[in-house]
């Protein structure tokens, strides 16, 4: 590995021959990764044959071929012919001599108490608790909410669900009784899987009287299982404990998995958008686990012996993808629920420190806290790391190099990884056999052609375009829960025989992609397009701002005009109305002057969705006096009252 002047990281000899994705290239007959990529978009039976063979996918009967198109390409069929139950996969690792013994998780809770599972136990952990679902009259086709924290308990049941052909409906553990009443009325859920409570930054906080609650409004739930946090803790009349279900299935362990069609849901998991219900993206047994068993090896370089961490809550679509990433490859997966900064920065190296984490992912928000606390954050042995990845949000380059000189001791690569809810694992990503240029994507996800295009279509290269995809791909969601109309205007209607992603991105010459923002959160001022992470990566330049969201408001003259939200660095300026002058000559400077902010706005924080993205759009509504939208997944609702103040409301 080497690094020049403006931080690109050039990967070695031995990296490159030794990545996972250089091993399935030479089962393809390729040369380098180039020609790898060319060959899943020229030959994508051979390809992904070749993927399912390598990553271990196991089948319950093999398919005839990679996809059926007739109903459209925006309604794939994929592996046509072929049935599987994508938890095979995994369970299988149990009579592996390599693995069997090795732990396949292990779950820290912010109290410091540790439990783990090997892979031998495994299969009998989730056929255990199948058997007690499928006794409470669970099976297939049912819809099941999935409200538990990260840990043993809520891996399995997402397992022993697939397991006996029911559907998971993850939510966080964080969400008030609306959010939760709303997502599993959508689908007529009729059982819900939750627990008592969790610890948050030492304090208590009990989620018992939220699903009671939700329980009275959803009449269709016939079963509720609750996983108890310690044994004097009491259950409502009818409902079932976690481990006395678990108990009650015995019999039913070494049964044979539901037999499914590839086609056949797994989960549906919810996003929110700024106006009507939530959309229930349809994940299925051939669809997202085998992307994100292909992405584990091709993009994280991620095998057996590896031991791999990165916190997300199982209520949302990290969640899955991080259990199915460590899990499908063999990897020892590290869980860890509670607050990242308890009891102190410390947590997150001193987590890997202890567990001896080889491959370790951070949300953008937390890679900038820790770099904001460098002298605690660091305290930990970071030695073992080898790999890092974020993803969630784009990155400024600053805080993308500190990441991987601090967490990733300058030598370990790091991976930015793009997608999304509705396709499974990345769009964009990188691979370490390629140079990666600080916050940049070297490559598009084999198997999926993308393109930058302008409102009309066009190929775009050193502009700021739409993130658009020409065909169907492995992954993406079947539809939307019963709304297939609102799936394709979602996607597909924007630009016909394009899937529109709805992220705004520049391509340079070099083929490397960079995030500028969503595309409804685009700022147009006076005629010239530009992206909102464009301009907060010029703020974070200045050493006095921790954090920025920039928004365009509507105006008569320009269209629009550039107003900023900025949070000051601990420890940098204190005079609000200097910074704000800073920030706004700094943008001149940088982006030029029609880009000056008509107003920037100095608040001690940003509103945030739970995944910790900024929620440029509810700021942008409340600046111009309108209902904010949905805010079922904002996670500091005081920060609200605060952008209210500022702009004198």
């Amino acid at each position: 590995m080497t690094k020049d002047q403006y931080g690109v990281w050039t990967p070695s000899a031995n990296d490159i021959e030794s990545a996972k994705v250089t091993e399935l290239g030479r089962l393809l007959g390729v040369s380098d990764y180039d020609a790898l990529y060319r060959l899943s978009i020229d030959e994508p039976e051979r390809y992904w044959r070749t993927v399912t063979d390598y990553c271990g996918i196991v089948w319950q009967r093999p398919y005839d071929r990679l996809v059926d198109l007739s109903d459209g390409m925006e309604f794939p069929r994929w592996f046509v012919g072929g049935e599987l139950n994508w938890v095979d996969s995994i369970l299988a690792r149990a009579a592996d001599p390599d693995l069997r013994d090795r732990p396949a998780i292990v779950a820290e809770h912010e109290d410091g108490t540790v439990g783990s599972i090997p892979y031998r136990e495994l299969p009998e952990a989730v056929g255990r608790f199948a058997g007690g679902l499928a006794e409470l009259g669970i099976g297939r086709g049912d819809r099941v909410g999935l409200l538990m924290e990260t840990g043993i308990e809520s891996i399995v049941s997402l397992l022993a669900l697939s397991h006996i052909g029911a559907i998971a409906v993850p939510l966080f553990s964080g969400f008030g009784v609306d959010a939760i009443v709303a997502r599993l009325a959508s689908c007529s859920a009729t059982a819900l899987l939750g627990t008592t409570g969790f610890h948050r930054r030492g304090r208590w906080i009990g989620v018992l009287a939220h699903l009671r609650e939700a329980a009275a409004n959803l009449p269709d739930l016939s079963s509720i299982i609750v996983k108890r946090q310690s044994a004097d803790e009491e259950l409502p009349a009818g409902w079932h404990d976690w481990n006395v279900v678990s108990a009650s299935g015995v019999a039913h362990a070494a049964k044979a998995s539901a037999r499914m069609s590839p086609d056949d849901p797994f989960m549906i998991i919810y996003t929110s958008g700024t106006t009507g219900k939530p959309k229930g993206a349809v994940h299925t047994h051939g669809g997202f686990p085998v992307r994100i068993a292909h992405d584990a090896a091709v993009h994280f370089n991620v095998g057996r012996g590896d031991v791999f961490c990165w916190p997300a809550d199982m209520g949302w679509i990290a969640g899955a993808l991080v259990a199915t990433t460590a899990l499908m490859r063999g990897a020892m997966l590290v869980c860890y629920d509670g607050a990242p900064d308890f009891p102190d920065w410390s947590r997150m190296s001193r987590l890997i420190e202890r567990h001896r984490i080889t491959h370790y992912g951070s949300a953008p928000t937390l890679i900038r806290g820790l770099a904001a606390n460098a002298a605690v954050s660091m305290r930990g042995d970071l030695s073992s790391v080898r790999l890092l990845i974020t993803a969630g949000e784009g990155i400024d380059p600053e805080h993308f190099q500190w990441y991987q000189q601090n967490f990733g001791h300058g030598a370990a690569p790091v991976i930015n990884y793009t997608g999304g809810t509705e396709v499974s694992g990345a769009l964009l990503s990188s691979v370490v056999v390629k140079p990666i240029v600080p916050s940049g994507f070297n490559t598009a996800s084999p198997g999926i052609v993308v393109d930058v295009v302008d409102d009309a279509g066009r190929s775009l290269t050193g502009q700021i375009g739409e993130l658009a995809v020409l065909g169907p791909f492995i992954g993406m969601t079947k539809a939307f829960w019963q709304d297939r109309e609102r799936y394709l205007d979602s996607y597909w209607r924007t630009i016909p025989g394009m899937w529109i992603h709805g992220d705004l991105v520049i391509r340079d010459s070099e083929g490397n992609h960079f995030l500028r923002g969503r595309s409804d959160d685009t700022l147009k001022v006076a005629g010239k397009r530009l992206g909102p992470a464009e301009v907060e990566d010029v703020l974070l330049e200045l050493p006095d701002i921790a954090e920025a969201a920039a928004i365009g408001v509507d105006d008569a003259v320009k269209g629009q005009k550039l107003v900023v939200f900025v949070v000051p660095a601990t420890g940098g300026a204190r005079d609000a109305a200097a910074l704000s002058v800073a920030a706004g000559k700094h943008i001149e400077l940088r982006l030029g002057k029609p880009f000056r902010p008509e107003k920037v706005h100095v608040v001690s924080q940003i509103p945030k969705t739970r995944t910790s993205k900024s929620m440029r759009r509810v700021i942008r509504n409340i600046y111009q006096n309108r209902p904010p939208g949905d805010l079922t997944a904002l996670s500091n609702p005081d920060a609200l009252d605060e952008i209210r103040a500022a702009i004198g409301q």
